[in-house]
């Protein structure tokens, strides 16, 4: 006697998982499009209205430029170009800082208040400040990124490398790791889930801190044009760049757990076997 088996093969077992996780999103436009029309508020435009005002902003340009108006690349490049190099910034300076803070003692005795004073600090408060040190420009727009970003990834670096497990640091002793392969073999994989969980939240508050340093003397970028549109009662524009924003960060956050899965398919292994 023989027992029938049925097998889902792997690309409908992906297209039902993509349905079960995004089958909210469009009853959600739906009563979002209902919902402003019954309102009829001009300060509530319906996603139909967004959507068109956004293909005339920024998606009516030609083909060759993958119909991008020249708006859109005035606005995308020069706000992607300081969001990811402040981001890269304070991802190197937080982790290089945070393992060395958190491999000794010594040093986040001395650091580990400061640590905490600065975090404590809204980066809008720094703005003035940015402003006096490297006057309105890219500059200012990249440390106000760099100062708010660094402060998740440079915290659980710290704790990442503060809380290694003995056992691996003592097997590195026992096999005669350099310094570097211990660096490199050792502690950077062991406290890269804390890392990485560092690096996700600093993903979102780079996209936030880019609009907040560009509304401040900024002649282009996608928190110019957020401004710009405002101050000339374009509300359907302000919507496209409010619902721009939320795009740009829901993608970001994809990639950045594509990547991780990848990076830490270990971990996510040794997690689902214990």
């Amino acid at each position: 006697m023989t027992a029938a088996t049925t097998t889902i093969s792997p690309g409908r077992g992906r297209l039902t998982e993509f349905l079960a996780r995004v089958w909210l999103v469009p009853i959600a436009l739906v009563a979002w499009e209902a919902g402003t029309r019954m309102a009829a508020s001009d300060y509530f435009p319906p996603p139909s209205s967004i959507l068109v005002r956004a293909r005339e902003l920024w998606f009516s340009g030609p083909a060759t430029r993958l119909f991008l108006t020249d708006e859109a690349l005035g606005d995308f490049l020069p706000s992607l170009g300081r969001m990811f190099g402040g981001w890269a910034a304070a991802c190197v300076l937080g982790i290089g800082l945070g393992v060395a803070i958190g491999r000794s003692r010594i040093l986040a005795g001395y650091v580990d208040p400061l640590v905490e004073f600065g975090r404590a600090i809204p980066p809008p408060a720094l703005v003035p400040v940015f402003i006096v040190l490297f006057k309105l420009g890219a500059e200012m727009q990249v440390a106000t990124i760099v100062y708010g970003v660094i402060w998740p990834v440079l915290v659980n670096a710290i704790d990442g490398a503060r809380y290694v497990d003995r056992l691996h640091v003592e097997t590195a002793h026992v096999f005669r790791l350099g310094r570097a392969q211990r660096l490199l073999r050792v502690l950077l994989p062991a406290a890269a889930p804390k890392i990485f969980a560092g690096l996700r939240l600093s993903v979102s508050l780079a996209v936030i801190l880019m609009v907040l340093s560009e509304l401040v003397g900024s002649t282009d970028g996608i928190g110019h044009q957020l401004l710009y549109t405002q101050q000339n009662f374009d509300l359907a524009g302000t919507w496209s760049v409010i619902v721009l924003l939320g795009v740009l960060g829901l993608a970001l956050n994809g990639a950045f757990l594509a990547v991780e899965r990848r990076v830490l398919s270990w971990h996510l292994r040794a997690r689902q076997t214990t």
